[in-house]
């Protein structure tokens, strides 16, 4: 068994089966962190990972990285695009990676004997060179690496709805510390005055 194959047998375990976005996001991994002179998978901060969607793609990238939401190492800014974004820590060195714009077609070439689009993308994508699959430019990141991983530790309270605020995510305005959803508004409203009361039946775990 060579690396690409253990790396999918391991994101295939996380899912039970193992689809092309994983292929994917293994091949877009291992690519980018080679771009950027990582060693993976990686145990320390060093490497920082930026996706741009969700699903089953970030799963190939966690499992040849090592890096995750847990240990602020991977981000997901979602745009919806297969692509993702690796930045080494220590140099500020950062490429872009995704799949060519014709991958779909391309993986045919190289499974031939699969009639259904759907395997021949999952072994194609396999088989495929980097060059054929991949687009690795570098990249210069609008907000400083500096500021998006941010200094642990730092609190403040919003000035408005009072909650706190970790990871310096406050924003200044009107010479008031603001969160983003009071600032610019989030991605929920509520819908009465109060919190919704927890019962022990609905939510058994302890907050």
């Amino acid at each position: 068994m060579n690396i690409l194959e253990e790396i999918l047998a391991e994101s295939a375990s996380r899912h039970n089966s193992l689809c092309p976005r994983q292929v994917l996001g293994s091949r877009v991994a291992l690519a980018g962190a080679a771009a950027v002179n990582m060693e993976v998978p990686r145990d320390d901060k060093r490497l920082l990972v930026i996706v741009e969607t969700d699903g089953c793609f970030i799963s190939g990238i966690e499992t040849v990285t090592g890096c995750g939401v847990n240990h602020r190492t991977l981000r997901v800014e979602d745009y919806g695009k297969i692509a993702a974004t690796f930045i080494n820590i220590k140099t500020g060195g950062a490429v872009r990676v995704a799949p060519r714009l014709d991958v779909r077609q391309r993986a045919r070439d190289y499974a031939p004997d699969e009639k259904r689009r759907y395997y021949a993308m999952l072994k194609g994508y396999q088989e495929m060179p980097t060059e054929e699959l991949l687009t690795v430019e570098k990249v210069v990141l609008i907000e400083p690496v500096e500021s998006i991983i941010s200094r642990a530790g730092v609190r403040v309270n919003c000035d408005d709805c009072g909650e706190e605020i970790i990871n310096e995510r406050e924003i200044q305005q009107d010479n008031l510390v603001l969160c983003l959803t009071c600032a610019h508004g989030g991605y929920y409203q509520a819908v009465s005055s109060g919190a919704l009361a927890l019962h022990e039946d609905v939510c058994p775990i302890s907050l």
